[in-house]
């Protein structure tokens, strides 16, 4: 088979894989970008995004080289704050960022130019796509904070975190790499964690009610966590890659 042929076959694939799974989102654009914004998609997001690679191809240490020692994830990172202060606070680890919603990454390229931030790298769009390219064992660190509940019963099936995507993550994160999940809603905080102990591949950290009841120390807060929506106090799971 040719290379144009297996990249065609390739392309197909992934467009059935899109056609026979649920959306995580509803639409991925809000209120229109300021001019500010807007030309930071279009000048500073092409210099910072994550190219599209085939499955697990995707070695993330490439992308950074020796600036960074480490690379940490953040799936879902709604406004930015937190990617951009821990990246703030950790210079020589290179952060990665998954979103599909244009006014998050806008967000994200601000706060990236007003505090001259080198060591960050975007993917706007469905970060199951990003993950899936990643490399076997190529992450040291990932955080899933607040992502869309879907409380309705009917439409818990749309959650991130299932089973398979359980699956992924123990996949691409390193021996020993954490894995931090966050939530407000009770249920998923319940159904996560016991997806994520199911796995096998995951050790919970957690030894009593205070260190999933109050956020860790090295978290720094979300503008959606301040608002306060969901229906109990924030919850946070730190695990442990096996």
């Amino acid at each position: 088979m040719s290379v144009a042929d297996q990249a065609r076959a390739w392309f197909h694939a992934r467009m059935d894989e899109h056609q026979h799974r649920h959306r995580l989102y509803g639409r991925a654009a809000g209120k229109p970008l300021s001019r500010r914004q807007q030309g930071l998609v279009e000048d500073l997001l092409p210099k910072l995004a994550i190219p599209e690679t085939a499955k697990a191809a995707l070695v993330p240490g490439i992308i950074f080289g020796a600036m960074a020692r480490q690379t940490w994830l953040e799936i879902g990172f709604g406004g930015g704050e937190h990617l951009a202060g821990q990246a703030g606070l950790h210079p020589d680890v290179g952060f990665i960022g998954a979103e599909p919603f244009i006014d998050g990454v806008a967000k994200l390229l601000t706060a990236i130019e007003e505090r001259k931030l080198s060591n960050v790298r975007v993917r706007r769009g469905d970060a199951r796509d990003l993950v899936a390219q990643f490399a076997d064992q190529s992450i040291d660190r990932a955080f899933i904070l607040f992502p869309d509940p879907w409380p309705k019963t009917r439409h818990r099936k749309r959650r991130l975190m299932q089973p398979d995507f359980v699956a992924e993550l123990a996949r691409v994160l390193k021996t020993g790499a954490g894995l931090r999940f966050a939530t407000d809603w009770a249920d998923y905080a319940n159904r996560a964690l016991a997806d994520v102990l199911r796995d096998g591949r995951f050790e919970w950290t957690s030894m009593r009610a205070d260190d999933w009841r109050s956020p860790p120390a090295d978290h720094v807060t979300t503008r959606y966590q301040e608002k306060r929506l969901g229906d109990c106090a924030p919850v946070f799971l730190d695990f442990v890659r096996r």
